[in-house]
């Protein structure tokens, strides 16, 4: 089953911890998530379901390449790891 983290900062906030997940892809990874902490698709998808541009997602150390369906593939042993930018000055 491929792995899920996501930052200290969106922990901080809400409860997801870092864990595996079932799914063939990004999507419906995130799906079985958000099923546990409805809360977080909030802060990572906007209203058409797409990440929101200051939510980056990296499988095994890669950008995903599709932000909008998500359907970029997992495969057991994919590390998932899901932040927030920030910026400021």
């Amino acid at each position: 089953m491929p792995r899920i983290a996501f930052t200290p900062n969106l922990r901080r906030h809400l409860a997801c911890p870092p864990g595996e997940v079932g799914g063939a892809t990004l999507r419906a990874a995130l799906d079985e998530v958000f099923a546990a902490n409805p809360r977080l698709r909030g802060y990572l998808l906007d209203e058409h379901g797409r990440l929101r541009k200051h939510v980056a997602v990296f499988v095994n150390g890669e950008p995903v390449g599709d932000r909008a369906a998500l359907s970029d593939s997992l495969a057991p042993g994919d590390e998932v790891f899901v932040f927030q930018a920030l910026s400021g000055g």
